[in-house]
């Protein structure tokens, strides 16, 4: 009843910055860009002020953000990943920035404020997102506590780092192209562990997960079953090992691993204005040998504070504007999808929440890269 409680709260406090909040973080460098733009080219830059408040720039619509955060709550939720990227595929295609972005040309200024501005308002999304899935996970018995702070301590230079050296400099084009071609990688190696060839080197995830959907299953049929009991218990945490146990199966792995394993995926996620969880679900499946059941919660905790690090770095050094209307719409979504999201995932086969990630993950992929780099999609939109 608390935690009922608690969601309320935090969605009525982001409801409050989306109807009374100012449209966005005016400062200098969005103030410098539009001045750039209008002395240039000042017919792209008239009308009624749209999206950051730049003059003719996009109408959105509050109603048609939060519909779409739900979505990318429930996805992140559901499979710890993808709530970045398609957080991403609603800021720049079903919203019309990255379009109105492409307008001013690679070089412009307000093209490279607008791309920053995409990205670090995915990284709102997925950050809060991360911290409602991670506390519902957490209560589950379904978050490897010592693995997800391993990959934090990690992930905290990474997502410092990236904005530092790339805020400002890098164009949508761009942008959009290493973001497609990193999500069609990933999503052909999580095909590739859906084969059995894949699959057979996974013989503890498999066995884990067995446990934990013939529990669901006795749940189900009206046994008695204490889940959060079966849950993670961990039983050594050392600087050079861990060992845990999940519906009675054995795991172990290094920390030092996670730690390296965070910085790199922290650093990419970071460029890619991302939550990293696309990157940490193959690393938990492959490197941990985690089921998919452990690697949404330890993936949420991990790009949780990865996107603390981001935004505070994008936002506070280098002074990336956002929408704040539009992100309060956005996070009452987050909070709605975050919360379906753990209840539904446990009724999914492990297998076929792999396979959902690879879908999705070929389909932006094959999207962005094209688009990115070709200069038109191969696929349609949604």
């Amino acid at each position: 009843m608390k935690s009922k409680k608690m969601y309320l709260l935090l969605a009525l406090a982001v409801l409050a910055v989306c109807l009374f909040a100012l449209p966005a973080w005016a400062n200098e460098r969005l103030a410098t860009a539009i001045a750039e733009a209008q002395a240039n080219m000042p017919d792209k830059v008239t009308g009624e002020p749209g999206y950051l408040g730049i003059p003719g720039g996009p109408q959105l619509q509050w109603w048609w953000g939060l519909l779409w955060a739900v979505w990318v709550g429930w996805i992140f939720s559901t499979v710890g990943a993808f709530g970045g990227i398609m957080a991403g595929v609603g800021h720049i295609t079903m919203y019309g920035l990255g379009d109105y972005a492409k307008t001013f040309g690679k070089d412009a200024k307000l093209n490279k404020v607008l791309t920053d501005s995409i990205r670090v308002s995915n990284q709102w999304l997925v950050g809060c997102s991360a911290a409602l899935s991670s506390f519902n996970y957490w209560k589950a018995g379904r978050l490897v506590a010592p693995l997800g702070i391993a990959l934090a301590i990690g992930s905290v230079a990474g997502s410092w780092l990236v904005p530092w050296l790339t805020a400002g400099k890098i164009s949508l084009k761009a942008y959009l192209g290493y973001f497609g071609l990193f999500v069609l990688f990933l999503g052909c190696y999580l095909f590739y562990e859906t084969t059995p060839a894949g699959q057979g080197k996974k013989k503890a995830a498999k066995a884990a997960a067995k446990a934990f959907q013939d529990s669901v299953k006795k749940q189900r049929d009206g046994g008695e079953v204490d889940m959060s009991e079966m849950g993670v218990k961990v039983q050594k945490f050392t600087p050079t090992a861990c060992e845990f146990t999940f519906f009675g199966v054995e795991f172990n792995f290094n920390p030092v691993i996670p730690v390296i394993g965070g910085f790199i995926i922290a650093a990419l996620a970071s460029f890619l204005g991302v939550g990293g969880g696309f990157l940490l679900v193959p690393f938990l499946t492959s490197v941990a040998g985690l089921p998919m059941y452990l690697v949404a919660g330890t993936s949420a905790a991990a790009v949780f504070i990865g996107m603390i690090n981001s935004i505070a770095s994008y936002m506070m050094l280098k002074g990336t504007p956002v929408q704040w209307s539009l992100i309060g719409a956005e996070l009452v979504g987050i909070v709605i999808g975050s919360m379906i999201g753990p209840r539904t995932s446990k009724y999914i086969p492990d297998v076929w929440l792999k396979r959902l990630f690879v879908v999705l993950a070929l389909y932006v992929g094959v999207r962005y890269c094209s688009k990115g780099f070709l200069g038109y999609s191969l696929v349609p939109p949604f």
